[in-house]
């Protein structure tokens, strides 16, 4: 597996330079046990922590000047990167700490300085998005804010019956599967979304973009396409992305997908 360390093999573009949130103060519910002393954002891929994959993919587009706000076992975190120096001299690593959990918008409220266009992300994403692509896409359109989708197909492992008022089936759909465009975790800002975030209130993000549709303000997506996209907290996913990190190591065809993230 190679994970992009040199500054010089940067892929400087759009996304260059921005400044880059991520998210990293969840509990990890979805993953308990395995996560009740231990935060989700170091579950290890391999022996990376998830984390630690993000930032690098990060800093391969030029995406250096990162902010992590923190809650559960803040501690924790901060003590893994204080012992990761050849990691973090490639970056300029900022914290913010809440005392109790704002949601995923309203802790944006807590990072200052945020005036010009940046990205947030979940800190439990395994991607190889092109964040270039994603950066031009939002100034193209003139959006407010712009959410990275991912194709996602979701299947049922059940007969499913339907049937009308009387009870009488009108038809037996055997393991039925359903398309849907979902949100990566991956957003691209504009300063003036923070007008619609009360410092101090909790707000999670689906709420906040409901805030702008109901205001008429421009909320987009952004397709990514063929992009592997996991997200850790799922233990299926997770399950998946330690296959792919095995498959890198083996070299087997799993391995240039993984090579690149």
């Amino acid at each position: 597996m190679t994970l992009p360390l040199d500054p010089d093999r940067q892929e400087l573009g759009p996304a260059s330079g921005l400044r880059t949130i991520i998210l990293a103060g969840g509990r990890g519910t979805r993953l308990r046990p395995f996560t009740v002393n231990f935060p989700k954002p170091l579950v290890p891929l391999g022996d990376v922590p998830v984390v630690e994959v993000l930032m690098r993919r990060l800093i391969a587009f030029g995406l250096t000047d990162i902010t992590l706000t923190l809650g559960h076992l803040a501690e924790l975190i901060k003590a893994y990167f204080m012992n990761r120096t050849e990691l973090t001299a490639l970056m300029d690593l900022q914290y913010i700490e809440e005392s109790s959990p704002t949601g995923t918008a309203g802790s944006l409220a807590c990072v200052p300085h945020l005036d010009d266009t940046f990205l947030v992300l979940n800190g439990d994403l395994l991607t190889d998005i092109d964040f270039h692509r994603l950066v031009a896409s939002h100034r193209e359109s003139g959006a407010i804010l712009t959410i990275a989708s991912h194709t996602r197909h979701v299947k049922v492992d059940l007969g499913v019956l339907r049937f009308d008022g009387s009870r009488r089936l009108t038809a037996y759909v055997e393991k039925p599967e359903t398309t849907y465009d979902v949100s990566m975790g991956i957003y691209v800002y504009e300063p003036a979304v923070l007008e619609y975030i009360e410092p101090g209130s909790y707000l999670d993000f689906p709420d906040l973009v409901t805030r702008l549709i109901e205001a008429g303000e421009m909320v987009c997506a952004f397709p990514a396409g063929d992009t592997l996209w996991l997200d850790i907290g799922r233990p299926d996913d997770y399950a998946r992305a330690q296959e792919l990190f095995t498959a890198a190591r083996s070299g087997t065809p799993d391995h240039d997908r993984i090579e690149n993230v």
